[in-house]
């Protein structure tokens, strides 16, 4: 009976995968206790009806497996927190300088330049501005060849409106038929990288995080 058991022990080693220094303490306890229930099965089936060495086998391909898929997660949690960091450190250089997204823009005084994208079916369009509720404050005729325009904090009547977020949509008309509503986007001066829930993110001026993906452009702010 020894001898089964140290030729079984023998064979799932060979059959195991490498580990990182991470995970060896965890799946050499669990290769132990699989090793024990192995060992009190082969003494304790019925000798008249044996398990057949086939059984064995299947049970060591089912454990090895295992084995592996743990190997292989704790293998690609590590890629993807080295490719996290490696981004958040290319994404340093971002800091400082002004990226272009469809996130909430900050109206602090400053002219808020906004990127104009109108349909190509589209024979006017019409800028609308919404608040952090999302009540809508201004809205403005704007040239359909425009690439972009500035909103300088006012609503139609000329009044200055409180400084905070503010989004920005264009709807694009072909005569007197609302063709769509697209989100625009606009520029927001970036103040950290930080990474939230395994994914970087931009922190801008205004407090608002922006995935780095949705990033469209990048400036130098002006002096």
């Amino acid at each position: 009976m020894d001898s089964i058991t140290s030729a079984t022990a023998a064979a799932a080693n060979s059959a195991r995968p490498a580990t990182t220094p991470e995970t060896a303490t965890a799946i050499s306890s669990d290769f132990e206790t699989f090793l024990q229930m192995l060992s009190t099965q082969l003494q304790n089936q019925d000798p008249m009806d044996p398990v057949k060495s086939e059984d064995f086998a299947v049970q060591l391909a089912t454990f090895s497996g295992v084995e592996q898929q743990v190997l292989t997660n704790t293998l690609l949690q590590d890629l993807s927190s080295r490719m996290i960091a490696s981004s958040m450190s290319d994404l340093a250089s971002w800091v400082g300088l002004e990226a272009r997204s469809a996130a909430p823009a900050a109206w602090s005084g400053t002219p808020v330049d906004v990127s104009i994208n109108p349909l190509a079916a589209a024979d006017r369009t019409i800028l609308v501005v919404r608040n952090a509720s999302g009540s809508e404050v201004h809205r403005a005729a704007v040239p359909i060849t425009a690439d972009t325009v500035s909103w300088d904090g006012r609503n139609a009547a000329g009044q200055v409106l409180p400084h905070g977020n503010y989004t920005f949509e264009l709807e694009n008309y072909a005569g007197d038929d609302l063709l769509a509503t697209d989100p625009l986007e606009s520029y927001a001066l970036v103040t950290e990288a930080r990474i939230m829930d395994g994914q970087t993110v931009l922190v801008t001026a205004s407090g608002e995080l922006v995935p780095s993906d949705l990033v469209t452009g990048l400036r130098q702010p002006d002096d």
